[in-house]
């Protein structure tokens, strides 16, 4: 399979990928030859995202604030819901690791990675995305 060469490469791809989203739906997908080439564009895109515009790891303050804003809740509540002093969350707030007992009542109670708590990365997912 051919690769993206450049960012001139990538961006006329992404513009064909547009143009061909105007004519393949989901109602005609399996019975038009234009629903191949979008398979393809798309594929050689991710690769070339993967690369080029690599997603990281969300910081845990930014995962709280929008926990929060997704709950409805102030620092004070959150406080109460982890069992901490809202100083305590502002500490967080501002970057500094929780002990893992507040590290485990992050993941139960705001559903966030055990990863993101405790800023990890996957080096197995990554080296299986990178193989693919």
């Amino acid at each position: 399979m051919k690769k993206i060469g450049n960012e001139k490469e990538y961006n006329i791809i992404k513009n064909r990928i547009d143009e061909l989203l105007e004519v393949v739906t989901d109602d005609n997908y399996n019975s038009i030859s234009e629903s191949i080439e979008l398979e393809f564009l798309s594929e050689l895109i991710e690769e070339y995202e993967k690369v080029h515009y690599p997603i990281s790891i969300p910081m845990l303050a930014d995962i709280l604030k929008l926990r929060m804003y997704e709950m409805d809740i102030n620092q004070i509540r959150l406080a109460k819901m982890l069992q901490v002093s809202p100083s305590r969350i502002s500490e967080y707030l501002a970057g500094k690791e929780p002990s893992l007992k507040v590290a485990k009542r992050m993941c139960e109670y705001l559903g966030i990675s055990a990863n993101v708590i405790l800023g990890i990365k996957n080096k197995v997912e990554h080296r299986v995305l990178e193989t693919a």
